[in-house]
This record gives C-alpha cells, structure tokens and sequence, in this order.
C-alpha cells in the first residue's frame, strides 16, 4: 500500500467529528490529568492544562481532548514515552509530526482504536515550560463569548470542506487563531 493510500485510509477511519459542548469534557480532562500525573510523576511535570474547544464551555469542537503537558526541562525524553504504556498511547515524534511543533517536538495520542475514535480521546502535546498561545487563545475565547461564537461557525464552515484532512482543517482555523491570539497577547491576560 502506497503512503497516499494509507494516508487516505487514516482519513477515513479518522475523520474531523464536530460536537457540541458536552459538559462531561472538563471531568475527561481531569481524568488524564491524574493519569498523566501517576504515570510520569508530578516531579516531572510543571503544568498540565486543558485547552482547545473543549476547554471553552458552550463552543462547538472535536470531542478530542487537548492537553498542553510542560514538562520540566531535565526529564528524559525517552523514560517519557516508556512511561506511557504503548497500548494506550500513540507517540508521535518529530519525524512523524505533519505539523510543526515546539521542542521537545512530541505528542501523544489516546483513544484511537484500530478500526475508528474511542469514547475518549487526548491529544497530549508535550512542550518544555513556556508562554503558550494555546492558553492565551483559550482564555480569549472564554472571556468573549462573541468570538467564541465566530470560531465555532468558522470551524462548522471549515469541516464541509475539510472532513477527511486534518491538516487542512487546522490550516484554515490558522489565520484566525493568530490574530485572535494576537488580540489576546494585548489584553494581556492568561488565567492558567
């Protein structure tokens, strides 16, 4: 099988789902947020937040959890991924990235079964500590229902085109996400 062939099939099995806001999500967070904690160690970690549009009550999302784990910068790496059983957890390193990331350059994924999603499923983005514009983004959001409200019909216009690619569908929220962001960063305000 050709890798546009598997990359096809992945679409497939794996396609962007929309969602409106389940108030279970925070709960699902806090959920991964201890198992992350009992399998790595809290000496390990300097903070663990819930972000994306499930972290934004009443915004429409993918019901994928996303989590931003600061790790401390002297863990090793590799003791990391082995911390995280391989069965559960899918890593993504660098080399298998298709979008770029900040050092350590590294994601876990849970909650893809073979044959399609879980109930739950995580994005966990590993980053080293750090003034994040996920959490600048997310707070926005928060505290300007308005725009929040313009994200999601972005995001619902967005998933007509772009159902089966990934990339595609996050390219195109990207324009938005930076000059949101940006309106963030002059507001000044994070709360995590």
């Amino acid at each position: 099988m050709s890798e546009l062939e598997k990359v096809k099939r992945l679409s497939k099995t794996y396609p962007i789902i929309l969602s409106e806001y389940n108030p279970t999500w925070p709960e699902w967070y806090r959920e991964e947020k201890g198992n992350l904690e009992r399998l790595i160690g809290t000496e390990n970690i300097k903070r663990i937040s819930h972000y994306g549009s499930t972290a934004v009550p009443g915004l429409t999302a993918k019901p994928t959890i996303d989590i931003l784990l600061e790790i401390n910068e002297t863990v090793d790496i590799d003791n990391l991924i082995d911390a995280l059983p391989s069965e559960e957890y899918i890593c993504l390193d660098e080399a298998k990235l298709t979008i770029p990331t900040p050092p350590p350059h590294l994601m876990f994924l849970k909650g893809y079964l073979p044959h399609g999603f879980a109930e739950k499923v995580y994005h966990i983005h590993v980053v080293y500590p750090g003034d994040h514009d996920e959490l600048w983004f997310r707070d926005y959001l928060i505290a300007h229902p308005e725009i929040a409200t313009e994200y999601g019909t972005l995001k619902r216009r967005l998933f007509l085109e772009y159902e089966y690619d990934r990339d595609g569908y996050t390219e195109g929220k990207g324009e938005f996400v930076k000059r949101i962001t940006g309106e963030a960063r002059k507001e000044g305000r994070v709360c995590d």
